[in-house]
């Protein structure tokens, strides 16, 4: 974890902790260790740091291309985001999260690529079941409740609200789903995620 990174996980954890009561159920279920694929249900600007926080070590995740601009363009590498186009995933994108996967990082990205319009949790992409094909790496489930309360999409100031994450058990594939290729593979991949994060209860 580089300086930057560890000066913007404090400050992060601080907010997040005084203005959103920011709660973690199962946080003993994390993967802290090895390489990790996180996935989770994607309601807000916030969930990406919110979600961060909740490790220990820092990890990488996905960033709308758009925002790699002024000084976002120098401060979130540092913060160990990854550019992407959420409407058309580029291979080299891709490729990056897969070489990040296969050098034992934890990754976290949002299957349904685009923030919900309206909270609840859609359809995931299926470009996210060929990393998993290609990796074969743990898939960890995450369930985020409360961001879209707090910083819904078009608001430009977020309100306090209180936010938990939901820590899942890893996503129990077979071999038989992992080397499965072609499209519709990948989507079914992409769908026990979904679901996997839909069953997570949203308190305890």
């Amino acid at each position: 974890m580089n300086s930057f990174y560890w000066f913007f996980y404090t400050f992060i954890k601080s907010v997040s902790n005084a203005f959103f009561g920011l709660k973690i159920i199962n946080r003993d279920k994390l993967i802290e260790k090895g390489p990790v694929l996180i996935v989770a249900n994607h309601q807000s600007f916030l969930d990406p740091p919110m979600l961060g926080i909740c490790y220990e070590e820092g990890i990488y995740y996905f960033a709308r291309k758009t925002l790699f601009k002024g000084i976002f363009k120098w401060g979130l590498p540092l913060c160990q985001a990854i550019p992407i186009d959420q409407q058309n995933p580029d291979p080299a994108s891709l490729k990056q999260i897969i070489k990040l996967l296969k050098q034992g990082k934890r990754v976290l990205v949002f299957p349904e690529g685009a923030r919900s319009p309206d909270g609840e949790i859609h359809k995931g992409m299926g470009g996210i079941g060929l990393i998993l094909n290609k990796t074969k790496v743990p898939v960890q489930p995450l369930r985020i409740n409360g961001a879209y309360e707090a910083f819904p999409i078009n608001s430009k100031f977020p309100k306090l609200h209180p936010v938990t994450v939901t820590v899942g058990d890893p996503i129990d594939y077979t071999p038989a789903e992992l080397n499965a290729k072609g499209k519709d593979a990948y989507q079914h991949l992409v769908d026990r995620m979904m679901d996997a994060i839909r069953a997570l209860p949203t308190e305890e």
